[in-house]
Protein backbone atom coordinates (compact mmCIF):
# COMPACT_ATOMS: atom_id res chain seq x y z
CA UNK A 1 0.00 0.00 0.00
CA UNK A 2 1.47 3.33 -1.09
CA UNK A 3 0.96 6.51 0.60
CA UNK A 4 -1.14 8.78 -1.42
CA UNK A 5 0.52 11.77 -0.34
CA UNK A 6 -1.93 13.76 -2.89
CA UNK A 7 -4.76 12.66 -1.35
CA UNK A 8 -3.53 13.77 2.11
CA UNK A 9 -2.87 17.45 1.15
CA UNK A 10 -6.42 17.49 0.21
CA UNK A 11 -7.93 15.92 3.62
CA UNK A 12 -5.64 18.31 5.18
CA UNK A 13 -6.37 21.83 3.42
CA UNK A 14 -9.95 20.12 4.47
CA UNK A 15 -9.29 19.48 7.92
CA UNK A 16 -7.79 23.20 8.22
CA UNK A 17 -11.26 24.64 6.79
CA UNK A 18 -12.94 22.25 9.55
CA UNK A 19 -10.94 24.39 12.17
CA UNK A 20 -12.25 27.50 10.67
CA UNK A 21 -8.67 28.68 9.60
CA UNK A 22 -8.01 29.94 6.01
CA UNK A 23 -5.27 27.09 4.08
CA UNK A 24 -4.51 30.09 1.71
CA UNK A 25 -3.00 32.58 4.41
CA UNK A 26 0.77 32.90 4.43
CA UNK A 27 1.49 30.61 7.47
CA UNK A 28 -0.72 27.58 6.36
CA UNK A 29 -0.33 28.01 2.45
CA UNK A 30 2.69 25.26 2.67
CA UNK A 31 0.80 23.21 5.49
CA UNK A 32 -0.46 20.41 3.97
CA UNK A 33 2.28 19.52 1.52
CA UNK A 34 4.47 19.66 4.46
CA UNK A 35 2.34 17.52 6.59
CA UNK A 36 1.91 15.17 3.45
CA UNK A 37 5.91 14.70 3.07
CA UNK A 38 5.66 14.38 6.92
CA UNK A 39 3.43 11.65 7.02
CA UNK A 40 5.37 9.81 4.10
CA UNK A 41 8.27 9.63 6.60
CA UNK A 42 6.40 8.89 10.13
CA UNK A 43 4.31 6.35 8.62
CA UNK A 44 6.71 4.55 6.56
CA UNK A 45 6.44 1.41 8.33
CA UNK A 46 3.12 0.94 6.28
CA UNK A 47 4.63 -0.06 3.41
CA UNK A 48 5.61 -2.51 4.41
CA UNK A 49 4.53 -6.09 5.92
CA UNK A 50 6.52 -7.78 9.19
CA UNK A 51 7.57 -10.53 6.04
CA UNK A 52 8.98 -7.63 3.90
CA UNK A 53 10.59 -5.84 7.45
CA UNK A 54 12.34 -9.11 7.95
CA UNK A 55 13.56 -9.25 4.81
CA UNK A 56 15.03 -5.70 4.52
CA UNK A 57 16.77 -6.50 7.87
CA UNK A 58 17.67 -9.65 7.33
CA UNK A 59 21.39 -9.94 8.00
CA UNK A 60 22.34 -12.48 10.56
CA UNK A 61 26.02 -14.13 11.88
CA UNK A 62 26.44 -17.73 12.31
CA UNK A 63 26.80 -17.73 15.90
CA UNK A 64 29.55 -21.12 16.02
CA UNK A 65 29.62 -20.87 20.26
CA UNK A 66 25.90 -21.87 20.23
CA UNK A 67 23.98 -24.78 22.03
CA UNK A 68 20.39 -25.73 23.17
CA UNK A 69 22.04 -26.61 26.88
CA UNK A 70 23.11 -22.69 27.27
CA UNK A 71 21.20 -19.30 28.36
CA UNK A 72 23.04 -16.74 26.80
CA UNK A 73 20.73 -14.16 25.05
CA UNK A 74 20.94 -10.60 23.49
CA UNK A 75 19.39 -7.47 24.95
CA UNK A 76 19.07 -4.37 23.42
CA UNK A 77 17.39 -2.00 25.66
CA UNK A 78 16.28 2.03 25.52
CA UNK A 79 15.66 1.88 21.37
CA UNK A 80 14.11 5.30 20.75
CA UNK A 81 11.46 5.15 18.52
CA UNK A 82 7.81 6.82 18.27
CA UNK A 83 4.61 6.22 16.94
CA UNK A 84 0.60 7.56 16.33
CA UNK A 85 -2.38 5.91 18.32
CA UNK A 86 -4.37 4.34 15.64
CA UNK A 87 -7.47 5.71 17.91
CA UNK A 88 -6.83 9.51 17.99
CA UNK A 89 -3.62 10.03 15.18
CA UNK A 90 -2.10 10.90 18.71
CA UNK A 91 1.76 10.74 19.34
CA UNK A 92 3.34 8.27 21.50
CA UNK A 93 6.66 9.80 22.42
CA UNK A 94 9.29 9.00 25.13
CA UNK A 95 8.99 5.41 23.62
CA UNK A 96 11.78 3.11 24.59
CA UNK A 97 11.74 -0.19 22.93
CA UNK A 98 14.33 -2.89 24.94
CA UNK A 99 14.31 -6.36 22.89
CA UNK A 100 15.50 -9.50 24.36
CA UNK A 101 15.95 -13.28 22.14
CA UNK A 102 17.95 -16.20 22.98
CA UNK A 103 20.09 -16.91 19.94
CA UNK A 104 19.12 -20.12 17.58
CA UNK A 105 22.28 -20.74 16.04
CA UNK A 106 22.64 -17.10 14.36
CA UNK A 107 22.82 -13.66 15.88
CA UNK A 108 21.55 -10.00 13.73
CA UNK A 109 23.46 -7.63 13.19
CA UNK A 110 22.68 -5.25 16.91
CA UNK A 111 21.72 -2.06 14.47
CA UNK A 112 18.81 -4.09 12.51
CA UNK A 113 17.04 -4.54 15.67
CA UNK A 114 16.67 -1.05 16.24
CA UNK A 115 16.04 -1.05 12.66
CA UNK A 116 13.52 -3.28 12.97
CA UNK A 117 11.48 -1.44 16.12
CA UNK A 118 11.65 1.79 14.39
CA UNK A 119 10.06 0.39 11.27
CA UNK A 120 6.92 -1.13 13.25
CA UNK A 121 6.51 1.91 14.90
CA UNK A 122 5.93 4.01 11.87
CA UNK A 123 2.42 2.86 11.46
CA UNK A 124 -0.75 3.86 12.66
CA UNK A 125 -0.77 1.41 15.70
CA UNK A 126 -1.47 0.34 19.40
CA UNK A 127 1.74 -0.19 21.72
CA UNK A 128 0.44 -3.03 22.58
CA UNK A 129 0.59 -4.02 18.64
CA UNK A 130 4.14 -2.59 18.26
CA UNK A 131 5.53 -5.24 20.34
CA UNK A 132 4.03 -8.59 18.93
CA UNK A 133 5.57 -6.98 14.93
CA UNK A 134 8.79 -6.53 16.74
CA UNK A 135 8.61 -9.63 18.19
CA UNK A 136 7.39 -11.55 15.12
CA UNK A 137 10.00 -9.91 13.09
CA UNK A 138 12.51 -10.63 15.40
CA UNK A 139 11.17 -14.47 15.37
CA UNK A 140 11.40 -14.22 11.26
CA UNK A 141 14.98 -12.79 10.97
CA UNK A 142 16.78 -15.14 14.12
CA UNK A 143 14.84 -18.22 13.45
CA UNK A 144 14.34 -17.91 17.54
CA UNK A 145 11.14 -18.54 19.21
CA UNK A 146 12.57 -17.00 22.27
CA UNK A 147 11.62 -13.30 21.95
CA UNK A 148 10.92 -10.70 24.95
CA UNK A 149 10.06 -7.28 23.55
CA UNK A 150 9.62 -4.52 26.91
CA UNK A 151 8.05 -0.63 25.93
CA UNK A 152 7.41 1.90 27.74
CA UNK A 153 5.77 5.41 26.13
CA UNK A 154 3.87 8.64 26.87
CA UNK A 155 0.99 8.92 24.64
CA UNK A 156 -0.32 12.38 23.86
CA UNK A 157 -4.11 10.87 24.28
CA UNK A 158 -3.49 10.59 27.68
CA UNK A 159 -1.47 13.39 28.23
CA UNK A 160 -2.50 16.19 26.15
CA UNK A 161 -6.49 15.48 26.28
CA UNK A 162 -8.77 13.48 27.48
CA UNK A 163 -7.71 13.08 31.38
CA UNK A 164 -4.88 15.35 31.11
CA UNK A 165 -2.08 13.22 32.89
CA UNK A 166 1.27 14.23 31.90
CA UNK A 167 3.03 11.54 33.60
CA UNK A 168 1.22 8.75 32.94
CA UNK A 169 3.45 6.10 31.21
CA UNK A 170 2.27 2.51 29.35
CA UNK A 171 4.55 -0.46 29.55
CA UNK A 172 3.90 -3.49 27.70
CA UNK A 173 5.43 -6.55 27.54
CA UNK A 174 5.65 -9.05 25.15
CA UNK A 175 6.47 -12.77 25.80
CA UNK A 176 7.49 -15.58 23.20
CA UNK A 177 8.88 -18.93 23.90
CA UNK A 178 10.23 -19.65 27.27
CA UNK A 179 10.40 -15.84 27.87
CA UNK A 180 6.62 -16.59 28.15
CA UNK A 181 7.36 -19.89 30.52
CA UNK A 182 10.58 -19.75 32.43
CA UNK A 183 10.59 -16.91 35.14
CA UNK A 184 14.05 -17.19 36.27
CA UNK A 185 14.80 -16.09 32.65
CA UNK A 186 12.70 -13.39 32.09
CA UNK A 187 13.78 -12.16 36.06
CA UNK A 188 17.28 -11.59 33.89
CA UNK A 189 15.89 -8.66 32.08
CA UNK A 190 13.64 -6.76 34.43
Amino acid sequence: MAINKELIKESIRNIIIALGDDPERAGLKETPDRVARMYEEVFEGMNYTNEQIAEMFNKTFDEDYYDETNQDLVFVKDIEVFSYCEHHLALMYDMKVSVAYIPNGKVIGLSKIARIADMAAKRLQLQERIGNDIAEIIQMVTGSEDVAVFIEASHSCMTARGIKNASAKTHTQTLRGRFKTDRDLLQRLL
